[in-house]
């Protein structure tokens, strides 16, 4: 069963890889089918027989908006044609509504636009598609229809019908400068959350954060269903990390009231320890995931004797207290593939991530 998944664009490979990582940590069978412009289309199936294509259907769209942070909309797909008018509508004419719509169901169609398609500007595609959706006996309804046919104008037209879409201002309700506890120079949620899917992160899942800083990485771990776990070497940060961490409801993501956090019930479950990372508080293959992103420049403050020492160290410790077949991701100014290599990582992946002129993230995709 093919769905595209249209992706932020906000990075020309992560988005696409929070995907596929998102789908193999769910347990579901994949092969890309293309990967268009901001469009990654993917045949989606299981191999367990008592899997069904509803169920298949039903993850993406109740369980992947809530997920994703770097994809907009997931939509099943009926068929892929060219940019072109008539070969768009002649698919809108093939397709039998009755298999998308029951009989009282209303519909809409949307086209979204990616890149130029400036061929396609002026045509009035969403009344030609709809007209000929309302032909075959469906009602439309442009306010609150019960179905969605989705057009995609990426490197070829992709016609769906929508499952979902992800909800991505939830993101920057939980953005640095809006947390209960402020600290500059941190990851944005969105990043975070896409690196804690690409690390495989899931609930029951145990998260470790050597440099946990005020838990934006974590937070958004926590949030996925994992319980997490994080060091820091300044107590005032770790205080920070528990304010924050206490801050959110981890069933919704949204800040809780004082009575809430009083309550205590809807928090998500951490421990956080001023110490190390050199050496950790964990006991060996205790982490279903390491992710992190560890201090570097010259004011960084750390307990070691020099930076060079914390990595070699720090690297060390997380291969030893991460589970085998497991990832780690690391987020760093610097390459750090040297050290990862030297405490036993396998490297999968190294993403360069331009912040600004003066800032280029590297992200280290690691196994173990």
């Amino acid at each position: 069963m093919l769905y595209a998944f249209e992706l932020s664009g906000e990075h020309p490979e992560i988005p696409a890889a929070e995907v596929l990582s998102v789908l193999s940590s769910r347990g579901l069978e994949y092969s890309v089918y293309e990967n268009y412009l901001n469009c990654l289309v993917i045949d989606i199936f299981s191999n367990d027989p008592a899997v069904t294509d509803d169920d298949v259907f039903s993850m993406m769209r109740n369980e992947m908006p809530d997920v994703l942070a770097m994809t907009h909309t997931i939509s099943k797909v009926i068929e892929i044609v060219g940019i072109d008018e008539e070969m768009i509508l002649s698919a809108a004419e093939r397709f039998k509504a009755a298999d998308y719509l029951n009989e009282n169901e209303t519909f809409v169609v949307r086209v979204k636009r990616l890149g130029d398609n400036s061929v396609l500007k002026s045509v009035d595609l969403e009344g030609k598609i709809g007209g000929r959706i309302y032909r075959q006996g469906f009602r439309a309804s442009l306010k609150n229809p019960d179905v969605t046919f989705r057009l995609t104008l990426t490197d070829k037209a992709v016609f769906g019908v929508l499952a979902a879409a992800v909800d991505r201002g939830a993101y920057e309700h939980r953005s640095p400068q809006k947390k209960p506890f402020f600290y500059p120079g941190v990851l944005m949620p969105r990043a975070a959350r896409a690196l804690s899917n690409i690390a495989g992160v899931k609930k029951g899942a145990i998260v470790i954060d050597p440099f946990c800083g005020t838990a934006g990485i974590l937070l958004e771990a926590g949030l996925l269903g994992a319980e997490v776990l994080g060091t820091d070497a300044q107590e005032k940060i770790i205080i920070g990390a528990a304010t924050n961490l206490n801050g959110y409801s981890k069933s919704t993501g949204q800040l809780l009231s004082k009575e809430e956090r009083e309550n205590g019930s809807e928090q998500i479950y951490y421990n956080l320890f001023v110490g190390d990372a050199c050496c950790l508080p964990f006991g060996d293959e205790t982490a279903d995931a390491v992710i992190t992103d560890p201090p570097y420049g010259r004011s960084a403050a750390i307990k070691a004797e020099s930076l060079e020492k914390l990595y070699e160290e720090s690297f060390k410790e997380m291969f030893r207290i991460l589970k085998f077949g497991k990832k780690a991701v690391v987020v760093s100014e610097i390459e750090v593939g040297h050290f990862a290599k030297n405490a036993g990582f396998g490297i999968i992946n190294v993403y360069k991530q331009r912040v600004h002129k003066s800032l280029t993230r590297t992200i280290t995709v690691l196994s173990k």
